[in-house]
């Protein structure tokens, strides 16, 4: 049989080849329940007359159905991405949020701060269960540029929020360092390449230098600290540094990182995306790579984003991330606020003018979620977009990103910029199992509080 090019299949159950290199071996899909099963393909006969498995199958496929329809349409806000300031002291030439705004933009007073957190405090104590801690996200632009209120607003609100940090890193100091480790805040910093002249290609600040080194030492400086990760954007300058990069990250001890395929929102990333075909080769060596440091050290670099996509495979409803699933997280599991207390369903929308729909010191919340801009986003179907709707993987991919999909094609309905990399993900992620090395890819104790739906080792 040869090997597809797409996982387009339609409606059932529908075989598919994970790749060459596993010839004994071909996928059985339900792209309606997210259903999978590895058959070896001198067994297919068997899997598809009346065997055990289907007989299983379908006396699970109603408990599969409700499962994806609560990921897809239960789930209720419980994290905010808050921007605390507009401005940023970096120029990257790939951001999503506009140059007017991260040059020109204003701060959050921390007396509004403070305000906005305690509205938010009020907010969820009556939509979330009892004890549930929402979390919120000091995104950015650079919220560090804003450092004294947002650190305030940390103390503050300690016992009320579980915080975290996205930063470019390049305002940290050692105090501050500090703050945030005997705090537990979550730290996320931003790298893209594993030296100088990789890493500060597209990321440089205003004048045009880069801060890469100083991104490095902080690196230095949180090592043995287990709640921080590495984000690098991965654009046609640094994507064949991947493998370079996991090795540089495995090396430091960094404990998670991101390789994100740039967000191409606004017309200026768009200039910088590498082809599917090209970013697939070098992110799935630097995959490999990954286990193959895993096997050497046994300590592992969970690389998140594909970390994702295997749970999303392999127990959907333990998933971290909301990305890649249809609807995504967006105005439905987080929502965004902006300097100024604009209300967003993502931050990824924050310089689309259209998705603005609401200010937090003027509107009540719960009315917001329920506004336009954000009915479109929570009620976005992949059963909508072509070809996504005929495409087998459709519930482990969900056609992201619906900012990304509007900036490029003017409608949210439509998919984003980096099908053929999912399906790559996929076909990997159906090799790892039948390999028996996912593992590897997985925060310890990912699965605990999971419980096994349906299990069968053969037919």
């Amino acid at each position: 049989m040869h090997q597809l090019n797409h996982f387009n299949s339609g409606d059932g159950l529908q075989l598919q080849p994970i790749d060459i290199g596993h010839r004994d071996y071909i996928g059985l899909i339900s792209a309606d329940t997210a259903f999978w099963a590895l058959v070896r393909k001198n067994q297919i006969r068997q899997a598809l007359d009346n065997s055990p498995l289907l007989r299983k199958y379908h006396r699970k496929r109603k408990v599969f159905s409700e499962e994806v329809k609560t990921l897809r349409t239960a789930l209720k806000p419980s994290a905010v991405y808050f921007n605390p300031t507009d401005r940023c002291n970096l120029n990257c030439s790939y951001c999503y949020i506009p140059r007017s705004l991260r040059k020109n933009g204003k701060h959050m007073s921390s007396q509004r701060l403070l305000e906005a957190l305690k509205i938010l405090k009020t907010f969820f104590k009556s939509s979330l269960p009892k004890g549930q801690i929402p979390q919120i996200v000091f995104h950015g632009a650079e919220p560090l540029l804003n450092k004294e209120a947002v650190f305030k607003a940390i103390d503050k609100f300690s016992q009320d929020f579980c915080f975290g940090i996205q930063t470019n890193g390049a305002l940290l100091d050692s105090q501050d360092i500090e703050f945030l480790k005997s705090r537990r805040i979550s730290i996320g910093l931003s790298l893209d390449g594993h030296i100088p002249r990789v890493a500060d290609r597209l990321r440089r600040s205003w004048d045009g230098r880069g801060v890469s080194e100083k991104v490095i030492w902080v690196i230095q400086r949180l090592r043995g600290y287990d709640n921080y990760s590495v984000i690098c954007t991965v654009t046609k300058e640094n994507m064949a540094y991947q493998v370079k990069m996991v090795e540089f990250l495995h090396r430091m001890e960094v404990p998670t990182c991101m390789l994100n395929p740039v967000r191409c929102t606004l017309g200026g990333s768009r200039k910088y995306k590498p082809s599917d075909t090209d970013i697939a080769k070098y992110y799935l060596e630097a995959l490999d790579r990954v286990y193959q440091l895993y096997q050497r050290t046994g300590r592992k670099l969970v690389v998140a984003n594909f970390a994702n996509v295997l749970i999303g495979i392999i127990a959907p409803m333990a998933r971290r991330l909301m990305c890649d699933i249809s609807p995504c997280g967006g105005g439905r599991c987080f929502f965004a606020v902006s300097s100024n207390g604009d209300l967003f369903p993502c931050s990824e929308f924050i310089g689309l003018k259209k998705y603005k729909a609401g200010n937090i010191f003027k509107d009540d919340i719960g009315d917001v979620l329920k506004t336009a801009p954000f009915k479109s986003v929570k009620e976005r179907r992949i059963e909508n977009i072509e070809p996504c709707s005929r495409c087998a993987i459709r519930h482990f991919c969900g056609a992201p990103c619906p900012a990304e999909a509007y900036g490029m094609n003017g409608s949210i309905e439509t998919r984003g910029a980096f099908c053929k990399l999912y399906e790559e993900q996929v076909r990997y992620v159906f090799r790892l199992i039948a390999d028996n090395k996912t593992e590897a890819y997985l925060w310890d104790g990912w699965d605990r509080g999971t419980s096994t739906t349906f299990k069968m080792t053969e037919l």
